[in-house]
């Protein structure tokens, strides 16, 4: 089968904070650099961060359940076995072996609250939520409307731009594929990706090294196979980057401070890449 190869252009944009107009940034990034056919691709958490889909850490309560997860779970049994069997970094190991317990039991308890258990027991990006890439404590919700803010996004390109291009709206988190069977632990995927069980979906696509690619959340303007909505999500986040850092420890690490002291001013001098342009060379 002749595999589709993609050219990629990453649209460089200021950084998205909450209340910033997206839609209009969107519309001057790609002007005058879409053709018919184009795939528009845009981060998830960029949209859900510029809507203020956002929950601040620092004023939650953690349960005995949220602090039991952050004291031995993340730190033992992600630290010492589950973390080595997936395969981390050495340096996510170590992390995970010194995972705090205050900020990190606030943080399960939001993935308790938000997205339950089996998502809660995952390392990171627990049912979507996400803290790189964002200030102080906060994270990132998933989107609950993706769908229609792909619908209204390609909406707008039409109208002000006059060209007929899809949109698509992806996720970091991974898909993994066994042949014809695409999974994630996260929610709400493109139709054909089954999303179900969270931490043992995660570590049962690590642990057997399966094929993982970034998740496409909604599509809008086309019919498309979920091979090929994977492929260009894929595509679109290896153009893409980690923006401040694959993880909040890799951000707090280059913007040289503690986890929770980096400012929006610090993300702001970060070359930011929520939008890439993909487009097929057949």
């Amino acid at each position: 089968m002749l595999m589709v190869k993609y050219r990629v252009l990453v649209v460089t944009t200021e950084y998205w904070k909450p209340g910033d107009s997206y839609l209009q940034s969107i519309v001057d990034g790609v002007k005058g650099k879409i053709a018919d056919g184009d795939f528009v691709v845009i981060s998830e958490k960029a949209i859900s961060t510029a809507l203020g889909n956002i929950v601040d850490e620092s004023v939650i309560k953690p349960s005995l359940s949220a602090r039991f997860i952050a004291k031995y779970w993340m730190r033992v049994v992600w630290g010492y076995f589950l973390g080595p069997l997936c395969d981390f970094r050495k340096k996510l190991l170590q992390a995970l072996r010194n995972f705090p317990l205050k900020q990190g039991s606030a943080h399960k308890q939001v993935a308790l609250q938000y997205s339950g258990l089996l998502q809660a027991l995952m390392f990171g990006s627990e049912g979507g939520i996400d803290g790189s890439n964002l200030p102080y404590s906060y994270v990132c919700l998933p989107l609950r409307n993706a769908n229609d803010v792909a619908q209204e996004i390609r909406g707008l390109l039409s109208s002000t731009l006059q060209r007929n291009v899809f949109t698509m709206i992806v996720d970091t988190d991974k898909t993994y594929s066994f042949r014809n069977f695409h999974f994630t632990p996260r929610p709400t995927p493109v139709g054909s990706i089954h999303s179900f069980g969270g931490v043992f979906a995660y570590t049962m696509g690590r642990m057997l090294r399966l094929k993982r690619r970034a998740t496409p959340i909604a599509v809008a303007g086309c019919k498309i196979s979920v091979e090929d909505s994977l492929e260009i999500a894929q595509a679109a986040n290896k153009a893409r980057g980690f923006g401040a850092g694959r993880t909040v420890w890799d951000m707090a690490e280059r913007l040289e401070v503690e986890v929770d002291k980096v400012s929006w001013e610090m993300l702001m001098t970060v070359k930011h890449k929520p939008i890439v342009i993909v487009r097929s060379k057949r």
